[in-house]
C-alpha cells in the first residue's frame, strides 16, 4: 500500500519532466532539420516558377481575408479608444495611438494569424497528404530533392508575402479607423492627422515589417515541417494540420514579445 503511494507520487512528478524532455528532443530535431533546409533557401531563384506559384497561393490568396480583418479591426479600435479618450477630452491623440498600435503590433500579429489559418494549415495538410500517399517518396525515388522542390518555395514565398500582407493590413486598418473616427465619432480630422504626422515615424512601420519577415519564416518552417513528417494516414494529416496551426500561432506570440523587447532596447 505504502509502496504504491510512493510510486504514484514520484510517477506524478516524473511525467511532466519526461514530457518536457520529449518536447525538447522534438525541438532539437526541428532545429537540425531547419539547419539543413536553410542553405537551400538561397537556391530558390533557380525554381522561380514554383516560387511565384506559391506567392500567388500564399500571398495573393490571403489578401482578401487580411483586408477584411484589418477593416473591422480598425473600426473596432477607433470605437474603443474613443470611449476612453473622450472622457479626458483628448480625442485628437487617437490618430497616433491607432497608428502606432496597428503598425507595430496588431498588423504583424493579426496578418500572421490570418496567414496561418489560411495558408500554413493548407501547406501542412497538402504536404501531409503527399507524405501518407507516398508521393514524397516517389519524388525522392526519381532523384529529386523533395525539400528543395516542396519546402523551400513555400518558406521563401511566405517570408516574402507576409510583409506585403502587413502593409495591406496597416493601410486598410488605419484608413477604416480614420473614417470611423472623423465621420461617425466626429473627431476633428485635422488634429487626428496632425498627431500622426508629428509623432509617427517610418521606423514604426519598419519594425512591423521586420517582425513580418521573422514571422513568415517561423510559421512556414513549422507548417512545412509538420506536413513533411506526417504519419498515420488521414488521421495523421489532421493531427499535423492542428499542430502546425497551434505551434505557429503560439510561436508568433512568443517571437513578438522578444522582438518587441529588442526594438524597445534599441529605441525603435
Amino acid at each position: 500500500m505504502v509502496n504504491g503511494v510512493i510510486i504514484g507520487f514520484f510517477s506524478a512528478i516524473g511525467k511532466p519532466i519526461i514530457k518536457s524532455t520529449d518536447l525538447f528532443s522534438k525541438l532539437g530535431v526541428f532545429i537540425l532539420f531547419q539547419a539543413r533546409v536553410f542553405p537551400l533557401l538561397f537556391t530558390t531563384l533557380s525554381r522561380s516558377t514554383l516560387l511565384f506559384k506559391q506567392i500567388e497561393i500564399i500571398g495573393i490568396g490571403t489578401i482578401g481575408v487580411v483586408a477584411l480583418t484589418a477593416m473591422f479591426t480598425g473600426m473596432v479600435e477607433a470605437i474603443q479608444l474613443y470611449n476612453g479618450f473622450h472622457d479626458f477630452g483628448v480625442e485628437s491623440f487617437m490618430g497616433y495611438t491607432i497608428f502606432i498600435s496597428i503598425t507595430k503590433e496588431l498588423g504583424p500579429v493579426f496578418a500572421s494569424l490570418m496567414l496561418i489559418s489560411r495558408a500554413v494549415s493548407a501547406m501542412a495538410a497538402e504536404l501531409g497528404t503527399m507524405r501518407v500517399t507516398e508521393q514524397i517518396d516517389a519524388i525522392e525515388t526519381l532523384g529529386v530533392d523533395s525539400k528543395r522542390y516542396l519546402i523551400v518555395p513555400r518558406i521563401v514565398a511566405t517570408t516574402l508575402s507576409l510583409p506585403l500582407l502587413v502593409l495591406v493590413f496597416d493601410f486598410v486598418a488605419i484608413t477604416s479607423a480614420y473614417y470611423i473616427s472623423t465621420l461617425v465619432l466626429d473627431v476633428n480630422p485635422t488634429s487626428y492627422q496632425d498627431t500622426i504626422m508629428r509623432l509617427g515615424h517610418f521606423s514604426d512601420i519598419g519594425s512591423g515589417l521586420i517582425k513580418a519577415v521573422f514571422f513568415g519564416l517561423i510559421v512556414s518552417s513549422i507548417g512545412t515541417y509538420m506536413g513533411y513528417f506526417t504519419s498515420g494516414g488521414a488521421r495523421g494529416v489532421g493531427q499535423a494540420t492542428i499542430q502546425a496551426v497551434v505551434y505557429s500561432a503560439v510561436s508568433i506570440f512568443v517571437a513578438n514579445y522578444f522582438l518587441s523587447s529588442v526594438f524597445l532596447f534599441i529605441g525603435w
